[in-house]
């Protein structure tokens, strides 16, 4: 197959006008997760109520979120329920034209065209696919008529111990890349997230965390999201909700290694910690 990637000689593409600033600027943008759903790993079931919801969003965007990050169905990696479109929508309806009215950009996160093209006429600004334009058809051709960035994030159906998981999430983001070209979807619109915790077993994403850097070959934006995941549980052993130490150093190393877009759940704290990890650079 022929790669669709930058070569590294090769200039970046022109970036999309939503993400300029956040590109532009020395510390990583920050998106805040909000969870609508009963089940996700961290905090199901906490903001499912619409009141509670909105709610969060502020309190996101006070604590310096750049990003809100809306999901109506848990995409954690390990005995989570599928769901409906219809069911994502009916959880989303209360309360997303009102989270888009605080004023923050808002990505959708959802692996499906339909729940992604309802969200963006509600006047969401970004797309979210955990499963990287592969899992509906229809995805890439949503994106590419709305003109809309969008995170294209490596996944598997299982973590296979055995592989290397540097070429996995290279040939993924390589058939990525081809479904967005052939639909459109123009370079500027993409952002790369190799995905933490998902189809890879807690060593992996250790791995992936450790070798970031092979990910700038692609010339692309790269989001993290180490947030409360699993893995850091196995090297230091606790439950979700302990795992902020965790979270911001891995956070911390992958700002450092490229990373300009932090997903998180502790906004306020991850906030603080890449400006004075950045502070303290500008200082030496």
């Amino acid at each position: 197959m022929t790669s669709t990637t930058l070569s590294p000689a090769a200039a970046k593409p022109p970036v999309h006008p939503l993400l300029q600033p956040w590109l532009a600027r020395r510390v990583p943008a920050v998106m805040g997760v909000l969870n609508v759903t009963p089940d996700s790993f961290s905090d199901g079931g906490k903001f499912l109520a619409p009141d509670a919801a909105r709610a969060q969003a502020a309190k996101l965007i006070a604590d310096g979120a750049d990003i809100i990050d809306i999901g109506a169905e848990s995409t954690r990696p390990y005995g989570s329920q599928p769901v409906s479109a219809a069911e994502e929508m009916a959880r989303l309806r209360p309360v997303l034209a009102d989270v888009v009215a605080l004023g923050t950009p808002v990505s959708i996160d959802s692996m499906k065209a339909e729940v992604v093209a309802f969200a963006l006429d509600t006047g969401v600004a970004i797309a979210n696919d955990v499963w990287g334009l592969q899992r509906d058809p229809a995805m890439a051709e949503v994106v590419a008529s709305y003109g809309v960035p969008v995170i294209v994030m490596h996944n598997r159906d299982a973590a296979d111990p055995a592989i290397d998981i540097m070429a996995d999430i290279a040939m993924f983001f390589d058939r990525s890349l081809t479904i967005a070209a052939k639909a459109g979807v123009r370079q500027e619109q993409i952002v790369l997230d190799p995905g933490i915790g998902f189809g890879k077993t807690p060593e992996q994403s250790i791995t992936v965390l450790a070798r970031l850097d092979e990910l700038q070959r692609f010339g692309l934006p790269l989001l993290i999201g180490a947030s409360r995941k699993r893995f850091i549980g196995t090297v230091s052993p606790s439950e979700p909700q302990q795992r902020l130490g965790g979270s911001i150093a891995a956070h911390l190393l992958a700002a450092q290694h490229g990373a300009q877009i932090i997903r998180a759940h502790d906004v306020a704290e991850t906030v603080q910690a890449l400006r004075v990890a950045c502070a303290i650079d500008d200082a030496r």
